[in-house]
């Protein structure tokens, strides 16, 4: 067998248990981010406001967060590289914060408040060590478009797994999400759900991880935390695709979030399971086409396909305008799918290409203090999410969750959340990447330059 062969089956294997780490990634924060809201709103009766400032306060701590963390990830150096020990440190205390999440006081709003800020900025900072590192491992692992086309296919179909995960999983044990008495039922999902994810992160410790020892270097010239936000914000691509990011997040974030009360109150469907199926459909389809995407990111290149993306996203949401029965819902959560899928495909990619760009502007591999704004830009869209939820749900009488008391207004409310918050966000996001100054042509002299780079590095390990 030809040394090349045997490099290319390498290959796949590495991206195989790589992948998994996205199973281990995806089912903790999307169950974070799914059912925290409504488990404090509605099961634990938290009002809409507190819940509201809990997630301001958590969006202040991540602007120092997530930055600093990214930035001593590229600064670390060690004999297990730069991102595996933190990686590897995370791993304990964010299991078990996994379950915590789910077990607030009995007593007054004021002490669930509290441990509901003191806990998801706990699991935040936590989730954020694990992964910011083992997503900054993606760009450094496959150094140009088509190694990342056809890694990234495989990565995101790991990351649906872990959707359908977070999406089923607590259905399994909670029969109607916004009663108050299912509060032991989320709690059993949650341990459930930390014990996979355990097994899942250290098979990909074991088997997964393969930094560049090329880049080892870069961590004793990586600048400080404020220098490295500086750089980070002047670059031009990442400046014009954080509005992008921050719509695309904003999308991924409000529509799980509200897709029980659609189907509850448009559609009629009352049981959990079937709910968080239907929800499944959107991902299920979103593998499906995550082929169509791969091909046409590779043929198009990042920037154009990334703007295709948001137009398709845009028109396969109008359907949640009007659909009222289940074969309307059904068909549309399929349609919406493609759109999913083509977002999910673009993230690392763009990622990516922005710090290829970076990296030959400051000479460095700065992969960590990119991701590390980057999660700050993901839980910016939380407050966002949260903030259009409590917005329509104060206006239509829902300051306090009162299935009881459902209008008209209720209704529309429930559809614009679905439909026209995630499309004006998109819009915005759209009229940003118009400006991403790197088409695929440039892209290409970029990649020349760095090709001529890493063999300069090579040469001094």
């Amino acid at each position: 067998m030809s040394n090349k062969k045997s490099e290319e089956i390498l290959t796949t294997k590495n991206t195989v248990f790589y992948s998994l780490a996205g199973v281990a990634d995806v089912m903790s924060y999307q169950m974070f981010s799914f059912y925290i809201f409504n488990f404090y709103a509605a099961v634990k009766q938290l009002h809409i406001w507190w819940a509201t400032l809990g997630y301001i306060i958590w969006s202040i701590w991540n602007a120092i967060n997530d930055p600093l963390l990214g930035s001593l990830s590229d600064r670390t150096s060690s004999k297990w590289g730069r991102r595996k020990p933190w990686i590897v440190g995370s791993l304990i205390p964010l299991f078990i914060l996994i379950i915590l999440l789910w077990t607030p006081p009995a007593g007054p709003e004021i002490a669930i408040f509290v441990y509901f800020l003191i806990i998801i900025n706990l699991f935040d900072t936590f989730y954020t060590m694990y992964s910011l590192n083992q997503t900054s491992l993606f760009p450094e692992m496959y150094t140009d478009l088509q190694q990342r086309t056809e890694a990234n296919n495989l990565v995101q179909i790991f990351n649906i797994i872990g959707l359908l995960v977070a999406t089923i999983l607590p259905s399994l044990f909670v029969t109607s999400f916004d009663d108050p008495a299912s509060a032991p039922d989320y709690l059993m999902a949650g341990i459930v759900a930390a014990i996979l994810a355990l097994i899942i992160a250290i098979i990909f410790i074991k088997f997964g991880i393969n930094e560049r020892k090329e880049y080892q270097k870069d961590a004793y010239e990586a600048p400080s935390l404020i220098q490295s936000i500086k750089f980070t914000f002047k670059n031009k691509s990442f400046s014009t695709y954080i509005l992008t990011n921050l719509a695309v997040w904003f999308v991924f974030g409000l529509i799980p979030i509200i897709n029980p009360y659609f189907l509850k109150y448009i559609i009629g469907i009352e049981d959990a399971l079937i709910q968080q199926l239907l929800l499944a459909t959107i991902f299920i389809s979103a593998i499906i086409f995550m082929g169509f995407w791969r091909k046409y990111f590779a043929k198009k290149g990042a920037r154009t396909a990334e703007l295709h993306v948001l137009l398709v996203l845009i028109l396969t949401l109008i359907p949640f305008i009007f659909i009222w029965e289940i074969v309307g819902a059904i068909v549309s959560y399929i349609i919406v799918g493609f759109g999913f899928a083509g977002i999910m495909f673009g993230r690392d990619v763009m990622m990516s290409t922005i710090i290829d760009a970076d990296e030959i502007e400051t000479g460095l591999r700065r992969e960590g203090s990119y991701y590390g704004v980057n999660a700050l830009i993901i839980r910016l869209s939380t407050i966002f999410v949260v903030l259009s939820i409590a917005t329509v749900f104060d206006t239509v009488g829902w300051e306090v969750y009162d299935p009881s008391n459902v209008t008209i207004f209720t209704l529309i409310g429930i559809r614009m959340l679905m439909c026209a918050f995630p499309a004006l966000a998109l819009i915005l996001g759209y009229i940003s990447l118009r400006r991403f100054p790197l088409t695929k042509e440039k892209y290409e002299e970029i990649k020349v330059k760095l090709d001529k780079l890493h063999g300069e590095k090579k040469e001094t390990v």
